[in-house]
């Protein structure tokens, strides 16, 4: 009778972290560029945290300033002015998040849909351009449209409607900044995804169309799916700065509406630390920003590899 018993599974080799290095010897000269980048630029900084737990005064330095313990944390933790600033950051996070992140994907997605090469690259041109335009004169141009001697006041007066002056409205503060940013950074935006759609193999769109899906079926079930990795992974690095939205922006913004409704987390280490010399207050908060993204960045993509994803990184498993 022959033997049915089933060959036992073959085991999974390791490569030892040695092996690993002489694998990918070539990738890792190719990274050492922007590795050195980072170490420099926001690795080394990082001991300057240190000023958070410390009573610092500049002219003493780093070595010399009394310990304070944890008593820089109290102090934040204790400020009103610190938690209005926390909300209003995480309000302005939320709706740009919402409304802004779904926007470099739309318009790729429509630029991806235009047959003449010749007008892609027009339009592709034309949306760039504002990324490369100074926060300073995108808020003049929004002050010189939506602002009380603006265009659409005007244009409101002349209706013989009130005229509303959106600039120095608290409550609309979160959507113009969101309107700042998605002018401004939505075709720069659209870079990677355009990558990540030339990535899809073209013969899963002549499938499907010969399977009789129409426009609307490709785009949900291979376009979508073909660029999920890519919409996951920015959205796990975004949640690591959901604490930090834009302080050139809302500190040339921040007087027309008020600290009340201006002040986030970035304008707060800013007048506490430089206007008021708390160096340690400000060291501790941008401490506490630092932890929380790296933890949302972490969760986020721990809930990703759950759903068999790559999220930003995967252990080494061959």
């Amino acid at each position: 009778m022959a033997d049915t018993t089933p060959f036992p599974p073959r085991a999974v080799h390791r490569l030892s972290l040695g092996q690993r290095l002489k694998r990918d010897k070539v990738m890792l000269l190719l990274t050492l560029p922007g590795l050195l980048y980072f170490c420099v630029f926001h690795y080394v900084p990082l001991l300057g945290y240190v000023v958070a737990f410390q009573d610092y005064q500049p002219y003493l330095g780093y070595m010399h300033s009394a310990w304070a313990g944890v008593s820089n944390f109290t102090s934040a933790f204790a400020d009103p002015a610190f938690w209005s600033a926390t909300g209003n950051t995480l309000k302005i996070a939320l709706v740009q998040l919402v409304f802004f992140f779904p926007v470099p994907i739309a318009l790729a997605l429509l630029l991806n849909s235009i047959v003449s090469d010749k007008v892609r690259r027009f339009v592709q041109s034309v949306v760039y351009l504002p990324h490369f335009i100074g926060w300073v004169i995108i808020v003049s141009i929004f002050q010189q449209i939506l602002g009380g001697a603006g265009v659409l006041p005007d244009l409101l007066g002349h209706l013989g409607l009130p005229r509303y002056d959106m600039t120095t409205d608290p409550a609309a503060f979160p959507w113009l900044l969101t309107l700042q940013v998605a002018w401004k950074d939505a075709g720069w935006g659209t870079i990677i995804m355009l990558a990540a759609l030339l990535n899809i193999d073209r013969g899963l769109y002549e499938a499907s169309a010969i399977d009789g899906a129409g426009r609307a079926r490709r785009l949900w079930h291979v376009t979508l799916p073909g660029i999920s990795p890519v919409i996951i992974l920015l959205l796990i690095l975004n949640l690591g700065q959901i604490l930090s939205v834009g302080f050139e922006q809302i500190l040339l913004q921040r007087d027309a509406v008020g600290p009340a409704a201006g002040e986030v987390l970035d304008t707060y280490v800013y007048f506490h630390g430089i206007k008021n010399n708390d160096w340690g207050t400000s060291a501790a908060v941008g401490l506490v920003k630092a932890v929380i993204g790296t933890v949302l960045v972490l969760g986020a993509n721990k809930f990703a590899h759950r759903l068999g994803h790559e999220g930003v990184y995967r252990g080494a498993d061959r």
